[in-house]
């Protein structure tokens, strides 16, 4: 069973998922009605959920350009690639970027390969079942460059510059 809940940000509604137990999905409000269909909501929850409230009050510390010192329950089931992926972006340090190359590097490593594709990480990355807490917003091109963010290109450099991070508008994508 799914539960859901949203959080008036400033770059829009952001719409909360849970199990009833952890964070499944957190997405921006132009995604709603493709996540209502794919999930089956349940009716409103007449208390909610202590998954929604931690999230909320992390997304709360996070909008007003802080660094929140803890981190929501999260889980997700998905492909083991798409997840180990995640899992790096979970370790990304709030107000630091890394790009899909070093991101490739880490997994081919990890793996035990000699290489793997950035186009690959890309794919996973775009996948990111919860936004902004798993910093998907953090992963930019090999030269600075901003490269997609399913959430549109002026919410990834709010999220970015919200953060003190330095943004190369001449290359953006």
């Amino acid at each position: 069973m799914n539960y859901y809940s949203t959080y008036h940000s400033p770059i829009g509604e952001l719409f909360l998922v849970s199990d009833g137990a952890v964070l499944t999905g957190l997405f921006f409000d132009a995604e709603n009605e493709l996540v209502q269909k794919d999930l089956n909501p349940t009716p409103d929850l007449k208390e909610p959920l202590p998954v929604f409230e931690t999230t909320n009050h992390w997304l709360d510390i996070y909008f007003r350009g802080e660094k929140p010192n803890f981190f929501p329950e999260v889980g997700f089931h998905d492909t083991p690639f798409r997840e180990e992926v995640w899992e790096l972006l979970k370790d990304i340090p709030y107000g630091e970027t890394v790009s899909y190359g070093d991101l490739a590097k880490k997994i081919a490593a990890h793996r035990g390969m000699k290489k793997m594709s950035a186009q690959a990480i890309g794919g996973a990355v775009g996948k990111n079942p919860i936004s902004i807490i798993i910093p998907c917003h953090r992963v930019i091109g090999t030269d600075g460059s901003l490269i997609g963010y399913g959430g549109g290109m002026d919410r990834k450099k709010y999220l970015l510059e919200l953060e003190g991070i330095q943004i190369n508008d001449k290359t953006d994508r």
